[in-house]
């Protein structure tokens, strides 16, 4: 019993914080990110401007926060699309990623932007910026694909550009030499363009860049994906959409 009542008070903090962060991707999806006040979603929780402060010391601190959530939503989704396809169909596992990025991209368009939109007015992320650790787990899954592929795909992508580590940044070099020892600096920049072939697409889809020419731009995503399949080193057995 002695125990409840900081249970409590914990459970109760961390619902308040959670609601902040719910508005403050509300002010994000009406207004833009510089909508996102702590006194502005102060006032509209009914709170003292200096209690939302005993939760998130400024707004630097508040977007860090969502950043790292966004981050961490996006991982979930990818690792998860990643598993649900057996070892034995490495094609299906790129084509599940990619139509997981792209699905939770359009659901979540606010979101999307901003992780990957202009950087917040005014934002200063913390030393070594935000959401290392989540954005390091979606890396992983597109590492994994690599490795999948790689003993296929090596031959193509060892040829006209000579790829080192020292032309990665020094963590992601880390990384991969830790978690795929056997992956070469081309695996390694396989790997970032597997994430832009993904990603470019999606962008332009969000950003409305592909309306006035496609009614359909699922399809032009999808036939993206199994091009990206192949490139991958895997044979395509059949569509998915």
């Amino acid at each position: 019993m002695a125990d409840a009542t900081p249970r409590r008070r914990d459970r109760l903090r961390a619902e308040t914080s959670a609601e902040i962060k719910t508005i403050a991707l509300k002010l994000l999806s009406a207004n833009g990110a510089d909508a996102i006040s702590l006194r502005a979603i102060a006032r509209e929780m009914g709170m003292t401007a200096g209690a939302i402060y005993s939760y998130y010391a400024n707004r630097d601190e508040l977007i860090t926060a969502l950043i790292t959530d966004v981050y961490g939503a996006l991982a979930d989704v990818m690792e998860a699309a990643y598993e649900s396809v057996p070892v034995s169909d490495p094609a299906g596992r790129v084509l599940a990623v990619g139509q997981a990025y792209r699905q939770w991209a359009l659901a979540n368009p606010e979101e999307f932007r901003l992780i990957y939109g202009d950087p917040v007015p005014g934002y200063r992320p913390p030393d070594g910026g935000a959401a290392k650790a989540e954005e390091a787990r979606a890396c992983t899954v597109l590492l994994r694909l690599v490795e999948a592929g790689w003993p296929r795909a090596a031959a193509a992508h060892t040829g006209d550009v000579q790829h080192e580590w020292s032309d990665f940044g020094p963590s992601f070099a880390s990384r991969v030499n830790e978690l795929f020892p056997d992956l070469p600096p081309a695996a390694a920049a396989l790997s970032m363009r597997t994430w832009s072939r993904m990603h470019g697409q999606v962008a332009l889809e969000l950003y409305g860049h592909l309306r006035p020419q496609l009614q359909e731009p699922g399809k032009l995503y999808l036939s993206e994906m199994l091009d990206l399949t192949r490139t991958l080193g895997f044979s395509v057995r059949g569509l998915t959409s």
